[in-house]
């Protein structure tokens, strides 16, 4: 891919094709389920599972610990280590977990007072935290360029997860048993990952609390800063159920369902690209640079190119996906999915950001972006409903990830490589290698 020319070619390659052809397939069966559970459960309980799911979300990156984004780096630092670097990640994760689940439930309990259902389908789906802990073992197969494995439990998972939808609706089943959909997928493939990892892993987990601090004090960064991505990117579904109604919810979840049928692949370029950025950062700064803005650069013409399709087939994109219940989603649809090129902009900058150790920077990153994204909701959502929330959303990823970036300089050198990779030249030639490679 962007890659193409050094020794780590084939392998990149071979491991962003099993994460795209996997996921590909796992975005299919989830997308045929996910439309037909959307239709069966109608607006109102589509938008009381999104709800519950945008507050636990919340919780995620506090459980996390920032170990997520630092976790391949310390792999790929540390190899004779790994053992210890998983182990104790797994621990602290899975402590963390028990306290996140509780808040969840608690500010679910306290905002929803009386909604028995609501707080029921809250209580279950937050034990999705509890196994999304125990995934962490994903970053270990990334460092190692060994994503089909993560790919092929996924996949496996959502075959099981989508069997047992399929049931449900079979049988009629209510909202509560949706819930535990979402909890079985994370339980398979945490189980399936640390199986394989036992099989193929050459370290012993164990778990060692001084090389833990040592670990935490690098991904303390990038706590508050995920928490406030979380927040701009939650707090419209939260707000609008809060303000409006869970059906108003429920029109802009399908919404924003539309926009991330293609997600996978832009996340298994990412994540695909981290690893190789990460790793000749030392090497050679020019190689280095170069891979950052064609990275840039394929991010920005791939999700171009989705706006421009989905704004105009929104309509019959919606109605065919979702059916007449949800034809109001097209509007916020034209709208919200404009913001996909400037959220992926903040996934690149992070791999920029992690290479160049300046992790300090993205908490006023972050929280500058979350009060906006707070304000713009408040201000819109009342006059807009969920028409406001996409026009908030819109504003917030451009203010966050461009605007941001030519303010502060420290960070000004990643908004050079991202305005450099507008030149249509740069993917013109990274085709040109690859046909002629070919």
């Amino acid at each position: 891919m962007f890659w193409v020319g050094d020794s780590l070619n084939n392998r990149v390659i071979k491991n962003a094709g099993w994460i795209i052809g996997c996921k590909i397939m796992q975005s299919l069966i989830n997308l045929v389920i996910g439309l037909i559970t959307a239709r069966y459960l109608g607006p109102s309980n589509y938008g009381v599972i999104n709800y519950v799911a945008s507050v636990v979300a919340f919780a995620l990156p506090i459980m996390q610990l920032g170990l997520n984004h630092t976790l391949v780096k310390e792999f790929v630092n540390s190899p004779k280590r790994e053992g210890e670097i998983l182990g104790t990640a797994l621990f602290v994760n899975i402590l963390s977990s028990f306290f996140c689940m509780a808040g969840s439930i608690i500010f679910i309990a306290i905002a929803n007072a009386g909604e028995k259902k609501t707080i029921l389908v809250c209580i279950l789906y937050s034990l999705t935290l509890l196994f999304q802990a125990t995934e962490m073992t994903q970053y270990w197969f990334q460092s190692k360029l060994l994503s089909k494995y993560p790919s092929i439990a996924s996949l496996g998972a959502y075959v099981v997860v989508a069997i047992y939808k399929i049931f449900l609706l079979m049988t009629q089943k209510s909202i509560i048993w949706f819930a535990l959909s979402n909890v079985l997928d994370y339980f398979l493939i945490s189980i399936i990952l640390m199986i394989i990892y036992i099989k193929l892993g050459n370290k012993k987990l164990t778990i060692n609390w001084s090389f833990g601090r040592e670990m935490l004090s690098r991904s303390k960064y990038y706590i508050i800063p995920s928490l406030m991505v979380m927040i701009f990117q939650h707090t419209d579904r939260i707000m609008l159920k809060l303000m409006v109604n869970e059906t108003e919810t429920g029109l802009y979840s399908a919404a924003i369902t539309c926009i991330g049928i293609s997600s996978f692949v832009f996340a298994a370029v990412i994540d695909s690209a981290r690893p190789t950025i990460l790793e000749v950062k030392d090497k050679d700064q020019a190689v280095y640079e170069k891979r950052v803005t064609q990275l840039y650069s394929i991010i920005t013409f791939m999700s171009l190119s989705q706006s421009i399709v989905m704004t105009v087939l929104a309509k019959p994109l919606v109605y065919f996906l979702f059916g007449s219940e949800y034809v109001k989603s097209a509007g916020i649809l034209a709208v919200a999915v404009w913001f996909v090129t400037f959220s992926y902009y903040g996934s690149v900058r992070n791999v920029w950001i992690l290479a160049e150790g300046k992790q300090k920077y993205l908490t006023g990153i972050n929280v500058a972006g979350a009060v906006a994204n707070v304000a713009f909701n408040f201000l819109l959502i009342p006059y807009w409903g969920a028409i406001g929330a996409a026009v908030a959303s819109l504003v917030t990823q451009f203010f966050t990830n461009v605007i941001i970036g030519f303010i502060f300089k420290p960070i000004r050198r990643n908004n050079y490589l991202m305005v450099k990779s507008l030149n249509p030249r740069i993917l013109i030639d990274l085709a040109g290698t690859i046909i002629h490679r070919k």
